[in-house]
């Protein structure tokens, strides 16, 4: 008997993608979305109108802040396997609404958390952020390096979702793998993303703005990479509190490991630039700006535990990517005008 999978923010840009890929193994869905106004909510209906045509799919319109709706969802699904995509996105915006992001990281994983404690779960999956190591200088980034240093309302909540998830899963023995993602990107991404907004208002002739006058790297990690490093990492489940290796994360004293998902390019913000405009076939009127508080100056994945695991690493070329987004851009585009 296949596993029944429960993902949340399944209509989201993650949420799409690797619910996508798990139906067309065959395998049951459920997916839970509170659909929010946070950017363009027909965006999330288009995607999620693409799942609901595999009879494999079942959704609930559901905010994890509202426990009791979500506990009556697995009463009516034997569900094996949790992957938890949803979240309060995006740094700039954590800034000015800090409760958004306490109650939907926050509260929500933790009413979660609470449901399935005494549930035999095969693995829960928690997709955590790049921006948990916050103001550490040291590249790249390790898992075991230490992240106490946040300097965002979102990062902050999303390293409390981490810690909180190791607690129940030595408290209650949940195998748990945390994901750290690296600045996703591709089809059917979200708007408030740089790839996303650059796209749209260099083809619509606008200003793009950029931040701390350009002078940011990041390890951009195309969407169809991270999916296939979360597929094999669902049968990756840790049973046991003795690492691997000496690349292993595993804690200690629970189930639970933490994985870095990221490009294995560090590339420059104005090189990106260059490519889309290359690519688009138009030069970008350019606003540069100063750094923004919340924002980190630069990101780098090491990806030794992830290869290590899966045997595969973000490997798109930065190129390739960038040209997959801007086709499907403009077909989207047309077919929503």
């Amino acid at each position: 008997m296949k596993n029944t999978f429960l993902v949340t923010g399944s209509s989201g840009f993650i949420g799409y993608h690797l619910s996508n890929i798990l139906l067309s193994k065959g395998f049951k869905v459920i997916g839970v979305d509170a659909l929010t106004n946070y950017y363009d909510k027909n965006l999330k209906l288009a995607r999620n109108a693409l799942l609901k045509k595999n009879k494999n799919y079942i959704f609930y319109e559901e905010n994890l802040e509202n426990k009791n709706q979500i506990q009556k969802v697995f009463q009516k699904h034997n569900i094996n396997i949790v992957i938890h995509l949803a979240a309060q996105a995006g740094v700039r915006y954590s800034i000015t609404n800090p409760d958004e992001y306490i109650n939907s990281n926050i509260i929500g994983t933790f009413n979660l958390l609470e449901i399935i404690k005494n549930l035999e779960l095969q693995h829960l999956l928690l997709a955590s952020t790049s921006s948990v190591y916050g103001a550490n200088q040291k590249m790249p980034f390790e898992e075991k390096d230490k992240a106490d240093h946040q300097i965002s309302t979102y990062a902050s909540t999303k390293k409390s979702m981490e810690l909180i998830s190791h607690n129940y899963s030595h408290i209650y023995k949940i195998p748990t793998t945390v994901f750290r993602f690296f600045t996703v990107y591709g089809p059917w991404g979200r708007p408030d993303m740089a790839l996303f907004k650059f796209t749209k208002n260099i083809i619509q002739g606008k200003e793009i703005e950029i931040y701390n006058n350009g002078n940011m790297s990041r390890s951009f990690t195309y969407i169809d990479d991270l999916i296939n490093n979360i597929y094999k990492l669902i049968s990756i489940i840790p049973l046991d509190s003795q690492p691997l290796n000496i690349n292993d994360s595993l804690s200690p004293v629970a189930p639970w490991r933490v994985v870095n998902i990221g490009g294995n390019q560090k590339i420059p913000l104005m090189k990106f630039i260059n490519i889309l405009e290359l690519e688009l076939g138009i030069n970008a009127k350019k606003k540069f700006l100063d750094l923004q508080l919340g924002d980190v100056i630069e990101t780098s994945s090491n990806n030794k535990l992830l290869e290590y695991l899966t045997g595969i690493s973000p490997k798109t070329d930065i190129k390739k990517g960038i040209k997959l987004f801007v086709n499907w851009y403009k077909n989207y585009i047309n077919l929503t005008k």
